[in-house]
């Protein structure tokens, strides 16, 4: 008997659950009033500035005895500047850069490709043209403007998140 009412409160809280997560599911149809993210584009960033954000990075990441991959890019998201730390993990050199190349070229935080795929379970977003559903790529902005971005890979999204908040820090004030 107790087995019974185990199951039927698992089922029930199983379905009251389900019932949430379909009821937060974003309305897709839905018309916003201004575009999101609509950050407009500025000159490229310098490569001296750019290899500031990398330093930055750098001491963020020794601080905490992590190994990580620094990619800068232009507006464009092509690669301004690269730092490879020691012993950082290759398979992380192409990932930093693409981290960094989708945070320029969307206007956004690649968390925000994550959270979409995990959270909100839009899964059509893996379908778009350069996507990376990781974080650890932010745009750097000044003056209103993204001047380029900053990527970092080499340990988990939320290492990675870390380091390159520290390094774009020097820029998004």
């Amino acid at each position: 008997m107790k087995l019974r009412v185990f199951a039927a409160a698992l089922l029930a809280a199983g379905t009251l659950a389900g019932g949430w997560a379909f009821a937060q599911a974003p309305d897709l149809n839905a018309i916003p009033e201004k575009m999101p993210f609509n950050i407009p584009f500025g000159p490229a960033i310098s490569m001296d500035r750019a290899n500031a954000v990398i330093a930055a990075g750098v001491a963020e990441a020794k601080k905490r005895g992590w190994e990580m991959n620094i990619a800068v890019v232009d507006p464009h998201g092509d690669l301004k500047a690269f730092g490879r730390m020691d012993e950082a993990q290759l398979a992380s050199i192409s990932i930093a850069q693409h981290k960094a190349r989708v945070a320029a070229r969307y206007r956004r935080p690649s968390r925000a490709f994550e959270d979409g795929v995990q959270k909100a379970h839009l899964n059509y977003l893996m379908t778009l043209d350069d996507v990376i559903a990781s974080r650890g790529g932010i745009p750097l902005v000044e003056n209103g403007k993204i001047i380029g971005a900053v990527g970092c890979s080499g340990g988990t999204g939320s290492q990675d998140e870390a380091v390159c908040t520290a390094a774009a820090a020097l820029v998004n004030k």
